[in-house]
């Protein structure tokens, strides 16, 4: 049983940075943007959320460190492709080179230095009860918060007004512009918060759940986070099913290693990618709900003079 709860606790913490860049590139996705550099933005967040906390020795002060990295990482996504017109999956691609480099530029002189790692909850009586109190009161304040960003995403997508705007302008950006919606303000909006997002997602990973810097420490999560949404089919909180799933299945292979099971770590550490392919093939064989779903204008270039 302490196994278990073990299991649980690492695992849900594993997730947190899935669900954070994953809810976020939902919201982008939503707007018709698609925005292949979350991985870059993941890693600027990281890095500035470490080097602002170590020098600063505050964390709320990393946090939004991070938020504006991954913004600012966004903003020139968004220039690139909303105004200047260019191609959304080439400027990705290149925003995630981009950021590997800059990342590890930036944080060359933060390599192996720690940080005092963000802190668990403490709720006393709550947290002591056996298997449900460590699981459910004892996780970290960015846990709790990942999923508060959810609650209110969900909430914003499908309860208010400026939700629906911006579902509108995903699925047919011509018909929102002719009736006076400035389609173009509203995708930077979304652009914005998915690299706030992501880079929310980045400081997580260097100051809770490994409270320290490394190079490329995201380990493709940008790029399971892309894939989340295609399996969340773009429902908030299908996102964090996903994210568990895929925080569960890295947990497991740390846990099968630690086991010493005889299994070569190098097929271990392949389990989280190779779940996200197969998760993936499955998906795709239903492309009729994949086009119900999925965004109408995702990916596709609007001219506000046409």
């Amino acid at each position: 049983m302490d196994q278990f709860v073990n299991f649980m606790v690492i695992m849900l913490g594993a997730a947190t940075p899935l669900i954070f860049a994953a809810v976020g590139e939902l919201v982008t996705e939503k707007s018709g943007v698609l925005n292949l550099g979350v991985e870059g933005m993941m890693l600027m967040g990281a890095v500035a959320a470490f080097a602002t906390t170590l020098t600063t020795g505050s964390p709320v002060l990393g946090l939004i460190a991070a938020m504006a990295a991954g913004v600012m990482m966004s903003m020139i996504f968004g220039l690139l492709t909303l105004t200047l017109l260019a191609n959304q999956v080439a400027t990705g691609l290149a925003l995630t080179i981009f950021g590997i480099g800059l990342s590890s530029f930036v944080g060359q002189d933060f390599v192996g230095k720690p940080v005092q790692a963000v802190a668990a909850v403490d709720l006393g009586p709550l947290t002591a009860i056996p298997v449900i109190g460590p699981i459910v009161f004892g996780q970290n304040p960015l846990v709790y918060l990942a999923l508060a960003v959810v609650a209110g995403v969900a909430w914003f997508l499908y309860r208010t007004r400026a939700g629906l705007i911006l579902r509108a302008v995903g699925e047919s950006h011509h018909a929102a512009h002719a009736i006076g919606y400035p389609v173009i303000a509203i995708r930077y909006g979304a652009v914005a918060f998915g690299g706030a997002m992501a880079g929310l997602g980045g400081a997580y990973l260097s100051l809770a759940y490994t409270p320290m810097w490394v190079e490329n420490m995201t380990a493709g999560r940008g790029w399971i986070a892309l894939a989340l949404v295609v399996f969340a089919t773009w429902r908030p909180w299908r996102v964090v099913a996903g994210a568990w799933l895929f925080g569960g299945v890295t947990i497991l292979q740390l846990h099968a290693q630690g086991a010493g099971i005889a299994v070569p770590s190098q097929l271990m550490n392949m389990l989280p990618y190779l779940a996200t392919i197969v998760v993936l093939v499955v998906i795709s064989r239903d492309a009729t709900r994949i086009r119900m779903n999925a965004p109408a204008s995702i990916g596709k270039v609007f001219h506000p003079e046409r």
